[in-house]
């Protein structure tokens, strides 16, 4: 009877009964990590990306917007079709010195 004692317990009787939870829980760990990485890079990219916003009347187009260059547009002639206005006063003009 001793030298039963003596042997080592077989490999299925060194099993962990909470094996199976352990593998598990290590791959419900690992899905939360790529879940949470996902996360946190989409919020990186829209906190990068800004919002479009829209202040007093106007739509701006980020958070950034105080940050850019500004446009200046000098004002042009009021009447666009310049040009073409002094072309017929100079017509009318010469009509008239004809006559």
């Amino acid at each position: 009877m001793t030298d039963t004692l003596d042997q080592e317990p077989s490999s299925s009787a060194r099993k962990c009964p909470f094996a199976e939870s352990r593998v598990k829980m290590a791959k419900m760990n690992n899905n939360l990590k790529v879940w949470g990485l996902i996360a946190a890079s989409m919020g990186l990219c829209l906190v990068n990306t800004g919002c479009q916003v829209h202040v007093a009347g106007q739509t701006l187009p980020s958070a950034y917007y105080l940050d850019d260059d500004v446009q200046y547009f000098p004002a042009g002639p009021e009447n666009k079709l310049a040009n073409e206005t002094a072309a017929l006063k100079a017509a009318r003009e010469e009509a008239r010195s004809r006559r």
